[in-house]
């Protein structure tokens, strides 16, 4: 029989463990719990009235997004249920996570029936971009938009044009012209981005001549065009083998008084090199630099690549050093056709310099490089000692 006063003691060990596990959770590892796993939240066991900002704290620290709707139904059925948008964007956010896209739309369809809040187009604008970016689900997009209205909100111009680029970019060209005609019942003013973006997709589906009509209607629809208008106009041109009438709107921009920018005038030099026109190229470039337009490291490649066309290796590596000193590498690529232009006109000291620079920008010479500078140097009638250092000139 054991003691009393041992027994008094293992019963406050007992309690003071207990007090212990109360307090902080904490469990012993030989507990049979500790090799269960956590069940799903139930919310049976909260207090009587949780708060807004509790609720949705819920959401965002919830362990598993995957129990997110299950969660959800838990607290519809309290009484102290009463959605926001907050909530609802943060039940599609963890939705969105774990790629529960399907949950999404049920969750759209809970808001329809429940009519708890007014929604605003920043909560449809999340909506619609997971639904783009995120599940590629196009006619989801496409719906959800001319949706919006029946959860009295309508779309601004902000999320309209976002269906209209996203359209554009994935090429579903055959319903473009419908979202953009349904502009007028969904309160969509048209504006200059509204009508850059039409341009932009018309061009990309070839019809240049529909986006030459859409800048036409510009003034009348009260846009004033701008950088980006031309930018996307001359990309289609351009596509299209129509430079010289890219090269035009130049004068038309300046008359309107819109400066252009480095991607305008890439795209320019990059349309007339494709043409073979490389002098008109690099005046476009000098002209660039002439007006204050400072350009970036792809006009200055664009302009190295006419060089090339053109077999103007000297100068090509004058733009080569001129961009190094700019802090701007050239392409490997420019350094391979730049080495085998010099190779095949037999400018070994030449070479040597070009190689170094391409050493010092990063770039190591391939195999078939090494050999065509070698075959270079051993071409010419030298002598072993001659050989030697020229060859020690190639490599360092």
């Amino acid at each position: 029989m054991i003691p009393r006063p041992i027994c008094n003691c293992i019963i406050n060990l007992r309690r003071i463990h207990m007090f212990f596990i109360r307090s902080t959770g904490y469990h012993s590892i030989t507990s049979l719990d500790s090799c269960r796993k956590p069940g799903p939240l139930d919310l049976r066991n909260h207090k009587d009235w949780l708060s807004p900002t509790e609720v949705i704290k819920i959401f965002q620290t919830l362990k598993d997004p995957n129990s997110t709707l299950n969660v959800l139904d838990q607290l519809s059925n309290r009484k102290d249920y009463k959605p926001n948008e907050a909530l609802y964007t943060s039940v599609i956010n963890n939705l969105s996570k774990v790629k529960k896209f399907d949950g999404i739309e049920q969750v759209m369809k809970r808001i329809k029936r429940e009519k708890a809040c007014r929604l605003s187009d920043g909560f449809f604008y999340n909506v619609i971009r997971i639904y783009g970016l995120g599940a590629g689900r196009i006619n989801r997009v496409i719906e959800t938009l001319f949706d919006m209205p029946s959860y009295s909100c309508w779309p601004t111009e902000k999320t309209f044009n976002f269906v209209l680029n996203l359209l554009v970019n994935t090429r579903n060209f055959d319903v473009i012209h419908e979202v953009y005609m349904s502009a007028g019942r969904l309160g969509v003013e048209i504006d200059a981005c509204c009508l850059n973006i039409m341009i932009k997709g018309l061009c990309k589906n070839g019809d240049v001549d529909g986006a030459l009509q859409v800048f036409d209607e510009m003034p009348k629809q009260g846009c004033k065009p701008n950088v980006r208008t031309f930018s996307a106009l001359m990309h289609g041109l351009c596509e299209a083998d129509n430079v010289e009438y890219a090269v035009s709107l130049l004068g038309k921009m300046e008359t309107e008084g819109i400066e252009p920018d480095t991607i305008l005038i890439n795209i320019l030099i990059s349309g007339l090199r494709k043409k073979g026109q490389v002098e008109e190229s690099i005046k476009l470039f000098d002209t660039m630099l002439l007006k204050g337009c400072e350009p970036v490291s792809s006009s200055y490649q664009e302009v190295l690549y006419a060089l090339l066309d053109s077999r103007k290796y000297t100068e090509a590596v004058e733009l080569t050093r001129k961009m190094s000193s700019k802090n701007m590498v050239p392409s490997f690529n420019s350094y391979k056709l730049i080495i085998s232009g010099l190779c095949e006109e037999k400018r070994v000291g030449d070479v040597g310099s070009v190689l170094k620079q391409m050493v010092e920008d990063g770039f190591v010479p391939k195999l078939a490089m090494w050999k065509q500078m070698l075959e270079c140097v051993l071409s010419e009638k030298t002598t072993v000692d001659k050989l030697a250092l020229k060859i020690n000139n190639i490599c360092y």
